[in-house]
């Protein structure tokens, strides 16, 4: 594979990047958004569309983040199966679930015919297949489901794949695009008017209020209402307990060989999804899988390797040409938080988003936006961020808090890796033992060495490293670091402070 294109994903190399201005100074603005993805950039479009000043503040580039390391499935199945939805949400919540995505992908459909947007837009069906007698009978249970949530779903044995499938369930009228190419479109239009949007702005706090306030490291933004449409939000510690963060991996390959344009998914757990795409004059198959809770898989390699394998094993390619891993956050009760943050007057939030993100993040951008403009929403109460469902995902909360308690003693008594920078490969990091206390190294190829406390900026857990992308990620609310610790994913604001290493 072209080093070049090694952990890009298909829609970043197929792009041309913007160039947008970084904050310097203090600002006035109706609403801040905090996030340059797919919940930020929809949520500010529709409010500069009814007339709001607002200012995007991405923390890296625009889409940069997990928005650009989608596998852009718009689609009405859901992470959650609809079985589920019934018994936790009831018929109506169902229902909503459902027609809520489809509003979603209407008002992508709807935005691209307007704006002329040039994305590969394209209407498309989805099966949810079965591989086994056992796969088989929970997949009825869920076409009945689907059908009483209101999809357009069907049972059929017909599944265009090139390997043979028990049946599936098939949805009608979901569809394909080009995120990266869409959202530009929309972030294009973002500045003017009074409204900005800055790229390589740090938010380091927020303060609810009238007006709120936005601290950046380069300035103050005043606004009368604050959006969090970042992957998880900052420093919300209720919030985080229930939010569970899983890194997801995907690849492209070019087909050697025609595939029915589509989505599909298997019935694993983990599941795989597939769709395809044609970029650039190419056609692609694009297949994600191998999730995991963000820390806990050390050979985080060896799940781009199995990913590569089911997709060489399953479809016709010759060659992998992308490949990337993103962050999916799995809500507490199978739904996305959206709305006033708890605790908060003015202070809005989005996430959640499992598997759908290009769906539930547009849905976000409409929801938020009607909040802020005093509109009725149909599916506000639905996703609403302060909601308790006792029942729903009980089993999920106790267990996965649980394990970040374990995480915050374990990691603190384990053992180190080494105790000598010798002990650190070029290209590697480990957590060492210098002088007593634990320390994070890392040492570049040309054996340069990078020495960071291990302790996580946000709640105090442990990271821990990560081959693949070569990042240090902890494994307790989904915070990622760059090698020599720059924050990459929050909820963490800070930085990994320095350490200094023994002269030898």
């Amino acid at each position: 594979m072209n080093d070049e294109r090694q952990h890009k994903s298909l829609w970043t190399v197929t792009t041309l990047p913007r160039d947008f201005p970084s904050l310097r100074g203090d600002l006035d603005v109706d609403v801040a958004i905090i996030g340059g993805g797919v919940a930020g950039l929809t949520t500010a479009w529709l409010l500069k569309r009814a007339g709001k000043k607002v200012a995007v503040l991405e923390m890296h580039r625009v889409l940069s983040g997990q928005t650009g390391q989608t596998t852009a499935h718009l689609t009405e199945l859901l992470d959650t199966p609809y079985t589920t939805l019934l018994k936790d949400f009831g018929e109506k919540g169902a229902h909503l679930a459902a027609s809520s995505s489809r509003a979603a992908i209407e008002q992508i459909a709807s935005l691209v015919e307007t704006l002329g947007i040039d994305c590969g837009f394209t209407r498309a069906p989805g099966y949810r297949y079965a591989e086994t007698d056992a796969e088989l009978r929970e997949l009825l249970q869920e076409v009945s489901a689907a059908r009483q949530a209101g999809l357009l779903a069907t049972f059929t044995k017909e599944v265009p794949l090139p390997f043979p499938v028990k049946g599936a369930l098939r949805v009608e009228d979901q569809a394909l695009f080009h995120p990266r190419e869409y959202l530009l479109a929309l972030a294009d239009r973002i500045p003017g008017d009074g409204c900005h949007l800055f790229e390589n702005t740090k938010v380091v706090d927020i303060h609810d209020g009238a007006p709120c306030r936005v601290v950046t490291e380069d300035g103050t933004v005043t606004a009368r209402a604050v959006v969090e449409a970042t992957t998880t939000p900052l420093n919300r510690v209720a919030m985080h307990t229930k939010l569970y963060p899983y890194r997801t991996y995907a690849v492209a390959a070019p087909l050697d060989a025609p595939l029915e344009p589509g989505q599909y998914y298997d019935s694993r757990d983990p599941y795989h999804y597939i769709r395809t795409q044609r970029v650039d004059g190419v056609s692609y198959v694009i297949v994600g899988g191998e999730d995991h809770k963000v820390g806990s898989e050390e050979d985080t390699a060896s799940c781009f390797a199995a990913l590569e394998a089911y997709t060489r094993d399953r479809f016709p390619v010759k060659r992998i040409t992308h490949r990337w891993s993103g962050q999916v956050i799995e809500p507490a009760d199978g739904l996305p938080y959206i709305g006033r943050n708890v605790g908060s007057r003015h202070v809005y939030v989005a996430t959640g988003f499992s598997g759908t993100g290009m769906t539930f993040g547009t849905l976000a951008g409409m929801v938020l936006s009607d909040l802020i403009l005093g509109n009725e929403n149909p599916y506000a109460a639905l996703y609403d961020a302060g909601r308790v469902k006792p029942k729903a995902g009980a089993k999920d909360f106790i267990q996965e808090n649980a394990e970040v308690a374990f995480r915050f003693v374990a990691d603190r008594l384990s053992k180190p890796d080494g105790r000598h920078l010798s002990d650190v490969a070029p290209g590697e990091g480990k957590i060492l033992e210098v002088d007593g206390r634990k320390v994070a190294v890392y040492r570049e190829e040309d054996g340069t060495p990078h020495a960071v406390s291990p302790v996580c900026t946000h709640l105090g857990c442990h990271v821990h490293w990560n081959n693949a992308e070569r990042s240090w990620d902890c494994p307790c609310h989904g915070g990622r670091f760059s090698p020599t610790g720059r924050v990459l994913n929050g909820p963490a604001v800070k930085d990994l402070p320095s350490r200094k290493l023994p002269v030898k």
